[in-house]
């Protein structure tokens, strides 16, 4: 892998986050209301994982930020239970396994938050994304979990984490 590395998310990667993750929707026909691309938060990413066990894990490349991922304890779901959001890479970063690299650091965030599970609301436009949760073992849901607001998404997806390590 190139020089790629992940850290914890600062205030000045507000704008850029918000840019790559618009880019991402609109790239793959995904920008449709009810999506994180109408949601203010998109642009306070720093502020919104300041939540108690939350984490946004920002991806470097070659010194260039590139794309994130987080867990939040989104509104109505269970204590044990955590979301994966806002995962999205620029394309210049995709195929490097910087996604297998946040995604990892989210699970281990998830794990040591004492989270038991992972929820994630996607969509089939984002092609690349799902194929990667079905493969870290996520399984599909008939129906949404919590009060996320994002009714725009169409697939619901779980991971039971292994707590025991």
């Amino acid at each position: 892998m190139e020089n790629a590395f992940t850290r914890l998310i600062e205030p000045c990667d507000n704008n850029l986050l918000a840019t790559i993750i618009r880019a991402a929707l609109t790239e793959f026909k995904a920008n449709k209301p009810g999506t994180v691309y109408y949601d203010d938060s998109t642009n306070h990413l720093y502020e919104l994982f300041q939540a108690e066990r939350s984490r946004y894990y920002v991806a470097i490349l070659n010194d260039k930020v590139v794309g994130g991922a987080g867990i939040y304890p989104t509104r109505g779901l269970e204590a044990t239970t955590c979301e994966l959001v806002k995962m999205y890479l620029s394309p210049e970063a995709r195929g490097k396994g910087l996604a297998t690299l946040l995604m990892n650091c989210c699970l281990e965030a998830a794990k040591a938050n004492k989270f038991e599970k992972v929820y994630i609301e996607t969509m089939p436009e984002l092609t690349i994304a799902v194929p990667m949760y079905e493969k870290f073992g996520f399984t599909y849901l008939n129906g949404p979990l919590g009060d996320s607001g994002h009714n725009g998404c169409n697939l619901w997806m779980l991971k039971e984490l292994d707590i025991k390590n």
